[in-house]
């Protein structure tokens, strides 16, 4: 199946994302959501793996200049890759869930999505924040965390921290990352494109804290590919 037509048109003007090589396409929310931190903080680590796999990486976020400058800064993800726009106008084009709609407004909107109306999956996924997951892979080496619950997993209240960290971060800089209200609750995807413009995987955000099918292991589906790059090494 091809890639949707308003994402192909964004990426032809991108360049070093046309058409001829693989591609990685981040939609991201506003630049002070959790599931845009947490995305960033994940991906920015591998980002040589698949440099070195001939993947190419883009995000494009709802926010300012300004935003994307301290977002930057705070996850280690690449300035060049990341692009702003002040509306969601992409987000729409491709259908991404614009988040519940009500009539006092984003905030009343946002905050029955983080008790998981209208946001299916986010309150397991608090849970899993502060219940500890070993499946997952460990995300803070730091003593305390070693003696309450041991090393090479996600220990309890692990995420749970990393989340307060990134929300202490925002908070403090509110306007910075969000400088408009009115898009709080829109949802983000992610689409891995062919180099002929096939669409290899996509996933749409259903609700907050949904940002991938395996929120444990929010990469996994990359993995596949890394793979057959490194065989052939």
């Amino acid at each position: 199946m091809k890639a949707p037509e308003p994402l192909l048109q964004r990426l032809q003007q991108l360049p070093g994302m046309e058409s001829g090589q693989r591609r990685l396409v981040l939609l991201l929310s506003q630049l002070g959501d959790f599931d845009s931190l947490e995305y960033a903080q994940a991906l920015t680590p591998v980002l040589p793996q698949l440099q070195a796999a001939g993947i190419r990486t883009q995000a494009i976020a709802i926010g300012d200049a300004a935003g994307a400058d301290r977002f930057c800064r705070f996850t280690g993800f690449p300035r060049q890759a990341l692009q702003v726009d002040a509306e969601p106008t992409l987000h729409r084009q491709l259908g991404l869930y614009a988040g519940l709609q009500t009539p006092g407004g984003p905030w009343p909107a946002l905050l029955l999505m983080c008790a998981g109306i209208g946001s299916p999956g986010t309150l397991q996924e608090v849970l899993r924040g502060y219940s500890g997951d070993r499946n997952a892979p460990q995300r803070l080496d730091t003593p305390l965390f070693r003696l309450a619950g041991g090393e090479g997993f996600q220990r309890p209240f692990e995420l749970a921290t990393v989340r307060l960290r990134n929300m202490t971060e925002v908070l403090g800089h509110w306007r910075t990352y969000v400088p408009r209200d009115d898009f709080i609750t829109q949802r983000g995807g992610t689409f891995l494109l062919e180099a002929d413009d096939t669409l290899l995987y996509s996933h749409r955000d259903r609700g907050i804290l949904g940002f991938s099918d395996t929120m444990g292991k929010p990469l996994a589906f990359l993995e596949p590919y890394l793979k057959a790059s490194q065989s052939h090494l």
